[in-house]
Order: structure tokens, then C-alpha cells, then sequence
């Protein structure tokens, strides 16, 4: 029996819980004492600490993370861990998609409390990543290879169809921010490096509400998509692999989003310019390889082209981050979207 989530990092951080959470994968375990270690609290909690045990289970690390909703804030917008939690409970096993090294996930949706415990990244040698990582394109081509896996194993899947906790709401993202301080947002510092063709607020939110109007089992092939690829959601495992993790906007949605927002702004405009056609053909190629039916280049291209609006238009409403992570990113995608005239192709 899964035991009831904690309301605080102080009950979470028991030998008592633990032991009942962690039995669920290995029922040997005995855990004796919690060294606690760093913890990090934004929206969300994430805690460092090891485990102590007589004799720890083959399989089970015992330097782990822990990451819930435990600050008064955190509090009143669990329900936004509640997706990521569902993730990686009933999902990341059928996908084969390498993330973090999850031992214990669960969500209650009543309370809306979420529990997130895996291994600690940087006690295995790991390094995270920030929005400003430098990124290569041999490094995006890896994590595409992760996305086309990610997306080939739930293409169009009867398991995940009428999954309620994967359902469309990238178009609710319009009411986070209006257009109008949206364009104060583009007149600023924010909005330095920007194309003049690209800097309308109103086009991108007319662009974005036409991108994203239907939900996507009516509107072309659908899979799971992270929906929030830029860098900042990468870390490297010890091999310095790239893998993503933040899987709060996982969902429902088309190949495209997750694939255009990664390229563009991962890369340096320049290295985008010379690379992004070659790495979508690579994506397709995953995808074939895998035993999906990819989009021919004609068509995949102009859904590439106008995904860049999706990218665009999430670091158009984020505001509670650097402004040089904001600037950047801004850059790159309204960049991208003059380049590959994105707003033209949605009719913006």
C-alpha cells in the first residue's frame, strides 16, 4: 500500500516514509537514517539527502533527490506536479525515454500533492543545465534521438489516448499573459535582440492561438511531448549525455512543438541557420527507424516552421527568470520566426 504523500519535507525526510515509499520497488529496504543535503525551493522543493541502511537493495542509490510542493506557494499550485509525478509513475517504463533514474512517483488527485524521489544527479557525476548552457549540434542531435523515442513509442497509442492527466492545454497558456504587456515586454531590455518583423505581440498571439487551436487527436498524428525543450529542461548524466527532466507540461501535442522549441533555442542563431534541416532529417530518420511512419520532408518542414511560434511564445510570457536567459531566448525564436516566416505560414 502507497503511503498518504507528506505535506512537508519534514515528514518526507523520515526513515518512516521512506521505508513505506521505497518498499513499493524494494520491499527489502530498511532505512535507518536521513543525512539531509541541499534543497532548492522556487514553484517546487527539491532535496538533496542520502539514506542510511543496514544493507541497501541492489539497484537503489542511496544519494537521492526528493522534489514536491511543500512552500506556501508550492502549496497553492501543486496541481502543476501533478502531470510530471503521473510521468514518471505511468509512463516514462512504456516509453523507454532516459530521464531521471526515478524510484518513487506518486500523486494524489484529490489534494493535489505530488512526490517526486530519484537518484541525485550530481552525487552520479551529472552536471544540470541552464537556459544559457553553451549546447551543440551534436548535442541537440543526441536529444532529439531522445524526443523521436519519446515520440515514437506513444505515436498515435490507444494507451495513452484518453489519458486525462495528458490532456491539450498548451492553448490556456494565452491567459498568462496579455498582449498588450507582452509588447511592453518586446519594447524592453527583454526585447533588445529581436527582428523588427518578429516583434509583435499580437501577431504571436494570434500565431499561437492558430498553431494550437485544435487538440491534436483531431488535428494530424499526436505522441506524449515534454513541451518545454529549451536547454534549461537538459542535464547531462554521468557520460555527459543529455537527458531531459521538468516534465510539468508533458502532454498530448504534435512531434513538431518539442522539436522546432529545441532546435531553436538550443542553438546560436548562425549554428541554427546551418544545422536545422540536417537535424530534422535526423529526427525523421529516428522516427523511421523505430517503426514510425515520419512525415515526408515537405510537410514536416512547414510544421517545423510553424511550430517555432510554440518556443516563441512560452518565453514570451516567462517572466520570473534572468533577464539574460529571457533575453537570449526571445532572440533565437523570434529569430527563427522571421527567418522561417512563421507568422505568415499561420496566417498571422
Amino acid at each position: 500500500m502507497r503511503p498518504e504523500i507528506p505535506e512537508s519535507l519534514d515528514e518526507l525526510l523520515t526513515p518512516e516514509w521512506l521505508n513505506a515509499a521505497l518498499s513499493q520497488r524494494f520491499p527489502s529496504i530498511e532505512v535507518t537514517g536521513v543525512i539531509r543535503g541541499p534543497v532548492v525551493s522556487r514553484l517546487s522543493t527539491n532535496a538533496r539527502f542520502t539514506i542510511e541502511c543496514d544493507s541497501a537493495p541492489n539497484g537503489l542509490k542511496t544519494e537521492l533527490c526528493a522534489k514536491g510542493y511543500f512552500t506556501e506557494v508550492g502549496r497553492s499550485r501543486a496541481a502543476a506536479g501533478e502531470p510530471e509525478a503521473h510521468f514518471y509513475r505511468d509512463a516514462v517504463e512504456p516509453t523507454g525515454i532516459e530521464t531521471l533514474n526515478c524510484v518513487y512517483a506518486d500523486v494524489d488527485e484529490t489534494t493535489h500533492r505530488s512526490v517526486i524521489i530519484s537518484e541525485d544527479v550530481i552525487a552520479g557525476g551529472g552536471v544540470f543545465l541552464d537556459t544559457l548552457s553553451p549546447y551543440t549540434p551534436d548535442q541537440t542531435a543526441e536529444s532529439l534521438a531522445q524526443l523521436a523515442r519519446l515520440h515514437s513509442s506513444t505515436w498515435l497509442s490507444p494507451q495513452f489516448e484518453n489519458t486525462t492527466w495528458l490532456d491539450w492545454r498548451i492553448p490556456h497558456y494565452r491567459l498568462y499573459r496579455t498582449a498588450e504587456d507582452t509588447q511592453i515586454a518586446f519594447d524592453g531590455p527583454a526585447g533588445a535582440g529581436i527582428p523588427k518583423e518578429a516583434k509583435d505581440a499580437a501577431r504571436l498571439r494570434a500565431a499561437f492561438k492558430e498553431l494550437t487551436l485544435n487538440d491534436p487527436r483531431t488535428s494530424g498524428p499526436w505522441s506524449i511531448i515534454h513541451g518545454d525543450t529549451h536547454v534549461g529542461n537538459v542535464f547531462l548524466d554521468q557520460a555527459h549525455r543529455p537527458r531531459f527532466l521538468d516534465w510539468q507540461t508533458v502532454q498530448r501535442g504534435p512531434w513538431a512543438l518539442d522539436v522546432s522549441y529545441h532546435i531553436a533555442s538550443s542553438l546560436s542563431t548562425p549554428e541554427r541557420r546551418a544545422n536545422e534541416r540536417d537535424l530534422l532529417a535526423l529526427y525523421l530518420e529516428n522516427l523511421r527507424v523505430l517503426g514510425v511512419e515520419a512525415p515526408p520532408w515537405d510537410a514536416a518542414w512547414l510544421e517545423y516552421r510553424k511550430a517555432i511560434a510554440h518556443g516563441y511564445f512560452m518565453w514570451a510570457i516567462t517572466q520570473q527568470v534572468h533577464l539574460e536567459m529571457i533575453e537570449t531566448l526571445l532572440r533565437r525564436l523570434g529569430t527563427a520566426a522571421a527567418d522561417l516566416d512563421t507568422f505568415e505560414l499561420l496566417g498571422a
